[in-house]
């Protein structure tokens, strides 16, 4: 069963690679996002997708967020985070590639423990992607509680999940 508005956010670790504005190139070690004491005290949103690089993620979905990220932190927004059921290897490079620089966090679900736990996983087998992906979601989680979700129809779409549906709910 899905999470909704009103539960706690589940408890996880995902994992990242910090961008480093020094070396921008540079492959770091990964670091823990722990969802309890990450999110605590913090307003977070949260962007599921299926997938890194795929064709809806990087043309429709992640680019807005990154134009509208101060946006985002100018309505009361710590912390943005996309994570994918890709590898935080994967992540960090399509992080990169769209110039997110540090304003989102890019963390991996590489073994489906965010899709399990909240109920919003996917089975893309069928298509060659794994049977552990994330649908397409967003969630505002405020102090670790979930205050917003949307989960698209149609994961192959962006309709209700954008940042600007986002910002209408902040």
């Amino acid at each position: 069963m899905a999470i909704k508005v009103g539960d706690t956010f589940p408890q996880v670790q995902l994992k990242y690679i910090p961008y480093d504005s020094t070396d921008p190139n540079a492959c770091k070690s990964p670091q823990i996002l722990d969802t309890k004491t990450d999110f605590a005290g913090k307003k977070v949103v949260v962007v599921g997708v299926p997938g890194a690089f795929s064709p809806t993620c990087s043309i429709q979905h992640l680019p807005a967020y990154v134009t509208k990220y101060n946006e985002l932190k100018s309505k009361g927004i710590d912390l943005v985070v996309c994570v994918s059921g890709n590898d935080f290897f994967v992540m960090s490079a399509w992080g990169k590639s769209e110039n997110v620089k540090n304003n989102i966090i890019m963390a991996g679900d590489a073994n489906g423990d965010l899709g399990r736990a909240t109920g919003l996983s996917l089975d893309l087998a069928k298509v060659g992607l794994g049977s552990v992906r994330l649908t397409r979601f967003v969630a505002i989680v405020d102090d670790g509680k979930v205050a917003h979700l949307d989960i698209e129809p149609d994961p192959t779409g962006v309709t209700v999940t954008g940042v600007d549906s986002v910002i209408a709910a902040l």
